[in-house]
């Protein structure tokens, strides 16, 4: 059975969740407490040593530490729903999109949260190097977050789901996305009527509550 190493209330995590969910896939799941700093024990760093979150290991005791790629590896074992594209040109979009939706997304928020949340103090990336916060990231991460909600608001007035007429992997990564902004107290403005709309359809899909 596969293993995923987990904290539940980080949105990383949450992608595989959702990911595996949506999949119908059993898997076990450790928790790993992040704000005890269990990440960074010799324990954990032996499985994953970037000392991160999510960590799937494969029924073969293989490791993969990144969502693209535990997503990626799930998509071939189990094609069904197709979540990463079934086309060439579907599965590039995917991959354009959810790129877009890490960087211009959760990033713009990591960036706020991480170089102003006292408790993350000297914590200004994941991983196992301790890295000082610079507030003015904090301030621009605010901006890139706002204009990431007007871009995915514009792709949505065109387009049913945020990589084209199918649910995927890139709007797992959006939902996710908006929900961690309520992290530094922000929201989409309500005039992006678009991406309210789907943002109610996703929400409500059983798997959101991985």
């Amino acid at each position: 059975m596969l293993t995923l190493y987990d904290y539940q209330p980080a949105p990383s995590p949450r992608r595989a969740r959702i990911f595996l969910a949506e999949k119908g896939i059993e898997y076990k799941c450790i928790q790993i407490d992040l704000m005890a700093g269990e990440q960074l024990g010799d324990e954990f760093k032996a499985i994953n040593p970037r000392c991160a979150v999510p960590a799937l290991v494969t029924e073969d005791g293989d490791v993969i530490s990144e969502n693209v790629a535990i997503a990626s590896y799930l998509e071939d074992l189990h094609p069904e729903p197709v979540l990463m594209g079934a086309t060439s040109i579907e599965k590039a979009a995917v991959l354009e999109w959810n790129w877009r939706c890490e960087f211009e997304g959760l990033m713009a928020i990591a960036e706020t949260l991480r170089n102003t949340s006292p408790g993350m103090k000297n914590r200004a990336l994941t991983g196992k190097r301790n890295m000082a916060q610079l507030p003015e990231l904090a301030v621009r991460g605010r901006e890139r977050l706002g204009f990431f909600f007007e871009d995915l608001n514009e792709r949505l007035s065109e387009s049913g789901f945020v990589a084209g007429d199918f649910f995927s992997f890139a709007d797992i990564t959006a939902m996710v996305a908006v929900d961690f902004s309520k992290w530094i107290k922000a929201k989409p403005d309500q005039s992006l009527s678009a991406l309210y709309d789907w943002y109610g359809k996703v929400s409500a899909r059983a798997s959101s509550q991985a």
